[in-house]
Order: C-alpha cells, then structure tokens, then sequence
C-alpha cells in the first residue's frame, strides 16, 4: 500500500502524465512490485508499464533452496524473530499451500502488462534460488510429488503462461556470474545476493551491455 501510495503522489505532485512507467526491484522489493501493480488503484496505470527488471527477486519463495545453512538461518530468524515475510517466502504463511501469499500473488499476475520483463539471478546467491529469480522449474520442483511441489509447478505455470501467450511481451532470464572474494559471504551466498547493490560497477555494465535499450 506504501509503494502505491507514492506512485500516486510522485504523479500527482509532480503533475505528471507518464507514458512509460518501468520498476526496477531488488530482492524481497520485486514482491512489492507485483503486489502493488495488482492493486486496484494503479489499474488505470497498467497500459503504462513498460520494462520490469527484477534483480535477485524471490518470485517462487526460498523454496528447494541448495544452501542447508541459509534454509538453517533463515528458520531460526522466522522464529527468533516471528518474520511474517519469511514464512511467506517458505509458502507456511497458510495452512493450504494455495493460500499462501506468493500462491495467491502468482493468480493475479499482472506482468503481461509489461512490454519488457528482465530477470536477473545468480546461481552464486545461496538466498534467492537461481530458479525462483528466474522464475522457471528446477529439478527438485519437478520430481517433488508433495502438495507443496504441485503448488510450485502451478505458481510457475500462473506466472508463465500469460507470458507466452502474449506475443508482444519481451522476456530475458540473466544468470549473473560474480567476481566475488572468498570470504564468508560469498560462501553463505550473501555476497551475490547483495552485490548488485554493492557494486555500481555491476549495474552500469549490466545497462550498457544488456539492459539499456530496454528502457528506450
């Protein structure tokens, strides 16, 4: 609602009639993105959406995450500290896993809307799997036949789909590799996940290289 609500009072304020509007997340961020541009008040804003690039987002959840020190860490915090967004990034936000917040939020996806959609992800960040940044199925996902692993497959399905049966939308999936230093978070992952902050250097090579002329 917070995100919505400055969207609406940049444009008003500033008097502005935007004819592309593009969102560029980080992490967690690229959540809120999706559930802002879902709600109804920026509804009259959805023919506006231009390019979505999604740095690092967990679009699926931390869910068959490889890092069994992560899943550790992140499980003591949700109950250290009572985290509602980490039980939601886990799908354990709902008793059924269809009313989970990221299984509901995957239903009212609003990214065809989009004209370009850039997803970017590492394989190196032990925090956001490569998979759920990229949004795709990995092999954990398809050979799991839990309730839990259909509920996957189907997020990534109400996600996808309206992707590939709208022509006109533009969808790149990045695997960034790092150059990271062999400290301790880069082992845990921390490092690659926060690194598109850290390094200036990463976003301006990533813009002139690759993304830039999706923003044009």
């Amino acid at each position: 609602d917070r995100l919505v609500a400055e969207i609406l009072y940049h444009i008003e304020a500033g008097g502005l009639s935007p004819t592309r509007i593009s969102f560029v997340g980080h992490s967690l961020g690229n959540i809120i993105i999706r559930a802002a541009i879902a709600r109804p008040q920026l509804k009259h804003l959805l023919p506006r959406l231009h390019t979505f690039l999604s740095l690092s987002g967990p679009h699926l959840g931390t869910l068959y995450n490889s890092s069994g020190l992560v899943n550790m860490g992140m499980w003591f915090m949700q109950k250290w500290k009572k985290s509602g967004s980490l039980l939601q990034l886990s799908l354990r936000d709902a008793a059924d896993v269809r009313d989970t917040f990221l299984y509901r939020l995957s239903q009212r996806c609003n990214l065809p809307h989009f004209k370009n959609i850039l997803l970017c992800g590492s394989s190196q960040d032990r925090y956001v799997p490569l998979h759920s940044a990229r949004i795709e199925l990995c092999k954990a996902a398809i050979k799991d036949q839990s309730p839990v692993g259909a509920a996957y497959r189907e997020m990534v399905h109400n996600i996808m789909w309206p992707l590939v049966k709208k022509r006109d939308v533009t969808l790149v999936r990045y695997d960034v590799h790092h150059a990271l230093p062999n400290t301790a978070n880069s082992i845990i992952g921390r490092a690659a996940h926060i690194a598109v902050l850290d390094s200036e250097l990463f976003i301006e090579k990533f813009l002139v290289v690759a993304g830039l002329k999706y923003f044009r």
